[in-house]
C-alpha cells in the first residue's frame, strides 16, 4: 500500500511539470491558443530595414499591437505591415505609424502617433501617414564620405 502512494505521488509531480512545461511554453512562445481578438490594419512604409515580424506596436510607450505580417507591393514596391491591434484601441485616420529603434542599436518597434480627426480607421483599414526606418549606415557613411 506504501509503494502504491509513492507512485501516485511521482506521477502527480510529473503531470505537475509537464503542464508547467506546457504553460511556459505557450507564454515565452507567445502563442494564441485559442485565437485572438484582434483586428488588423494596414500601413505602406518606403523601407522596413530591420523591422521584425511580431515587433511592439506602441502608442505613447504602451504596446498595444504586434507586426502580423511584411510584404512588398508589386505595383509600388512599397513595403506594407499588417498591424494587429488590440480591440480597445482606436486610430484616428490621420494617425501617424513611425518606425523607430529600441536605444541606439535595439529592434525596431513601430511607434503610433495618434491623430485629431473624429474619423476612425475601420478594421482592415490603411493607415495613410507613415515614416519610414532611419538608415543608419546611409546616415553615416553620407557625413563620412561628403566632399567638402
Amino acid at each position: 500500500m506504501k509503494r502504491f502512494n509513492v507512485e501516485i505521488v511521482v506521477g502527480l509531480f510529473m503531470l505537475l511539470g509537464f503542464a508547467s512545461f506546457v504553460y511556459l511554453s505557450v507564454k515565452l512562445g507567445d502563442v494564441q491558443l485559442f485565437g485572438n481578438n484582434c483586428y488588423t490594419v494596414q500601413a505602406r512604409f518606403g523601407s522596413v530595414a530591420g523591422l521584425k515580424l511580431g515587433a511592439s506596436v506602441n502608442i505613447a510607450g504602451v504596446e498595444v499591437g504586434k507586426v502580423a505580417e511584411i510584404s512588398l507591393d508589386p505595383d509600388t514596391y512599397d513595403a506594407l505591415v499588417s498591424l494587429e491591434l488590440e480591440p480597445e484601441v482606436e486610430l484616428q485616420d490621420d494617425s501617424i505609424a513611425s518606425i523607430r529603434t529600441a536605444g541606439m542599436i535595439g529592434d525596431r518597434y513601430i511607434s503610433i502617433s495618434p491623430g485629431g480627426s473624429p474619423d476612425i480607421i475601420e478594421p482592415g483599414g490603411e493607415l495613410t501617414e507613415t515614416e519610414s526606418s532611419i538608415n543608419l549606415e546611409e546616415l553615416i557613411s553620407k557625413y563620412i564620405f561628403e566632399k567638402k
